[in-house]
């Protein structure tokens, strides 16, 4: 089964515990779910209006 999930964050989201912060994943791309793993930096140079898939080995295809 295949599922497409639209996500427009580009960074994630910080998340106090105690003293200690937890950053969780908003771009869906993380290695670490629910934790950011850093992929995000991935989405930074995207356009506005476009849309793009993803793919298991870390590369992109723009859709429209």
């Amino acid at each position: 089964m295949v599922r497409i999930v639209m996500k427009t964050a580009h960074g994630p989201v910080e998340v106090k515990v105690g003293d200690e912060s937890k950053w969780i994943c908003q771009c869906g791309l993380t290695t670490n779910p629910p934790f950011c793993s850093g992929m995000h930096k991935k989405t930074l140079d995207e356009k506005e209006g476009k849309v793009y898939v993803y793919h298991p080995d870390g590369t992109r295809t723009e859709l429209a």
